[in-house]
């Protein structure tokens, strides 16, 4: 609430922090704040993920970079 209130965001990359719902006292969630600008395209980075828009990144000297761990 505090960073909203400057002026930034507060998000989890897929919803406000405000919005999140506990479902057990000790949840854990992503937490990513900062202005707001840089927080919607963290978010926009998650939504590009979702739905399979997300181009991959090649580099011979990075090899894979990413926000997300594969889990297979």
């Amino acid at each position: 609430m505090l960073v909203e209130q400057a002026g930034g965001a507060a998000s989890t990359g897929r919803q406000r922090i405000l919005d999140v719902q506990p479902d057990s006292l000790h949840q854990r969630v992503p937490v990513i704040l900062g202005s707001k600008n840089e927080v919607e395209r963290v978010e926009r980075y998650h939504q590009e993920y979702d739905t399979g828009a997300d181009r991959p990144f090649v580099s011979p000297l990075f090899s894979e970079r990413s926000l997300f761990r594969d889990t297979a």
